[in-house]
């Protein structure tokens, strides 16, 4: 199997995912409505997912999870607009507040992704030489 580094994974991953997301809807959503990657906001239970998103939460107690998602989906965006980032998971590799993005993964969960997207298995190492 191939060896690839992290970086050169995370590089691959990213390039196949902004295929499939636009200014108005974030990996988190395409993931959840695909199924696909992390499986975005519907990785979550709906209590989960209200505990990340708290501060939407609070302003409406009695918020429906696809208003949430829907909000949910807005703030990263945005998010995305004050960072300059392309996907939410470049955000929140920065931030760390709803997730982790590429942070969050193992190596060999990355390798996998690699594999279940781009049709390319492959191991993934710290310190290889592409």
């Amino acid at each position: 199997m191939k060896l690839l580094s992290r970086q050169r994974c995370i590089e691959d991953l990213r390039a196949h995912l902004l295929g499939l997301v636009d200014d108005e809807h974030s990996m988190c959503q395409v993931a959840s409505r695909l199924g696909i990657y992390c499986h975005g906001f519907s990785q979550w239970s709906f209590d989960e997912l209200k505990q990340r998103y708290w501060w939407l939460v609070e302003r409406r107690p009695g918020i429906k999870r696809e208003e949430l998602e829907r909000l949910a989906n807005i703030w990263q965006v945005a998010r995305q607009q004050v960072f300059g980032t392309q996907l939410a998971c470049d955000t929140q590799t920065l931030e760390h507040d709803t997730c982790c993005g590429f942070d969050g993964w193992s190596n060999a969960d990355l390798g996998r992704f690699h594999g279940e997207l781009l049709h390319d298995p492959v191991d993934v190492v710290d310190d290889a030489e592409d």
